[in-house]
């Protein structure tokens, strides 16, 4: 019996080291030597115990046989343990790599819930706040409007105490002349105190009128200015960007798109502008050279439309181009003509100081709604900083850019009009006329709907009127034309 043991766990010892076997394999093997080993080590020692009595016995051989074939065992357990040591160490190794992954998700997941709930609790705030806001502005309307019927009635009240005062007039210059009674002095005087009392009390209802104004006017700018706050944190992807619900331009606007196979063509001549090659009867759009009085000859892009052909002087279509550029970049200029470019000051200038010209400015939202607004306008050159001046002519969208006020370009590298010692062009990247350092810069950086870093937001293509909401853009177009244009809107 001891001999078939020890062939056994011989056997299973040549299969541990001749093939290769899985952690739950070596604990099978592992439970089974457990439970041969006692049983060949006590029919050992019963032999040995019966050896004792026999001491010359002729298996003394056999004995020491057995011994050495326990030693395999024994050297063999030893060998099995170590390799069992090393896999439970290998495997705590794995199992502390993956509780500590754990804990980092874990932390990960509970610092995210934190900023979610922080920003669900302002957005719950900003609703609660714009709530009551409204209400109020309810309120106030209603009693604008009690305020205006009252203010009716007492302007008709007053008309009907002028026509008495009139008649009064008339009575008091008859009185004067037929010198009145004692009793009709009395009735004329205490007439007047009537009505300069009811004068004094129309005055005051109408500074309570005129104050109500104002403050209805409060009201409805703090609305305006929690909607934009509130359209900001929820970062919807185009409805707080679009142009949706005013009015909608009345021509389509068509913007330029990328054509690699676009034709230059060159004028035969000195063509100051592209309004002159139209008339030329050069009437498609595409690349032109002019060349306006007193300068050298150079390419510009000419845009068909509104029965004439425009200058295009700016335009952004996807982003491609990055506009945070240096002063002398944005003196000369960059970019292609085929896709997005900025034509340059010292060439927009030479065109301009040919005469009177309006500059046009068509936008597009990221719902493909398309606003426009003109001006005429005056450039200076680059001794003025390329200062602009603006008067609007017409337009679709509110008016983001100041009119009647110098506006000098400026960039980053050259910043000539520092507000509160703060650099606008550092700070919202791109040459601009900037004023007061507002967010309307339409040579910022190129920011889609869906960008979380507010900061970045602020930098980004936007149109801003003073008193109103950010408008992000998807494409912009900036191009100038002589006034003499018979029909533009």
């Amino acid at each position: 019996q001891n001999s078939h043991t020890v062939k056994t766990i011989r056997k299973s010892l040549c299969t541990l080291n001749n093939q290769s076997v899985t952690g739950a394999e070596n604990m099978k093997i592992v439970l089974i030597f457990l439970f041969i080993a006692p049983l060949a080590l006590s029919a050992r020692a019963e032999k040995d115990f019966s050896s004792l009595d026999s001491a010359a016995s002729p298996e003394t051989k056999a004995r020491f046989a057995m011994l050495d074939d326990v030693r395999i065992l024994a050297n063999g357990l030893l060998q099995l343990g170590h390799g069992l040591k090393d896999f439970v160490h290998k495997t705590k190794g794995q199992m502390n790599d993956i509780f500590q992954k754990l804990y980092i998700f874990d932390r990960s997941f509970y610092e995210l819930s934190l900023q979610t709930s922080e920003i669900k609790e302002e957005e719950e705030e900003l609703r609660q706040t714009t709530a009551r806001l409204q209400i109020n502005n309810e309120e106030i309307k209603n009693l604008s409007q009690e305020m205006n019927l009252k203010i009716e009635d007492l302007i008709q009240n007053k008309i009907q105490l002028q026509e008495k005062v009139w008649g009064l007039e008339d009575k008091v210059t008859k009185l004067a002349i037929i010198q009145p009674a004692v009793q009709e002095t009395n009735e004329i005087s205490s007439l007047r105190a009537f009505v300069e009392q009811q004068d004094n009390h129309i005055k005051q209802l109408l500074k309570i009128v005129e104050d109500q104004h104002v403050q209805l006017d409060k009201q409805h700018n703090q609305i305006m200015e929690l909607e934009d706050k509130l359209n900001h944190i929820e970062l919807q992807e185009l409805t707080e960007n679009s142009f949706t619900g005013e009015q909608t331009e009345p021509e389509a606007t068509s913007f330029l798109v990328h054509n690699s196979t676009a034709v230059t063509y060159k004028f035969e001549g000195a063509a100051p502008d592209c309004t002159a090659l139209y008339n030329s009867g050069i009437q498609s759009s595409g690349i032109y050279t002019i060349k306006p009085n007193g300068s050298e000859a150079f390419d510009v892009y000419c845009e068909t439309k509104l029965g004439s052909s425009w200058t295009v002087i700016q335009n952004r279509v996807d982003g491609s181009l990055d506009f945070n550029q240096t002063w002398e970049a944005y003196a000369k200029g960059f970019g292609d003509l085929n896709e997005e470019f900025w034509l340059g000051l010292n060439k927009t200038y030479s065109i301009t100081k040919q005469g009177d010209y309006i500059l046009r400015i068509e936008l597009q939202d990221w719902k493909d709604n398309k606003r426009y607004v003109e001006y005429a306008f005056s450039l200076g050159g680059p001794e003025t900083d390329y200062t602009l001046q603006l008067s609007r002519i017409s337009g679709s969208i509110p008016n983001a850019l100041p009119e009647q006020t110098e506006l000098r370009f400026s960039t980053a590298d050259h910043d000539m009009a520092t507000i509160n010692n703060f650099n606008c062009p550092e700070n919202y990247l791109g040459g601009w006329w900037h004023s007061e350092c507002e967010e309307t810069n339409l040579n910022g950086k190129y920011v889609a709907p869906r960008s979380k870093g507010r900061l970045d937001r602020r930098k980004g293509l936007y149109w801003k009127p003073k008193k109103g909401r950010y408008y992000l853009l998807k494409s912009t177009k900036i191009m100038i034309h002589p006034t003499d244009l018979k029909s533009f809107d």
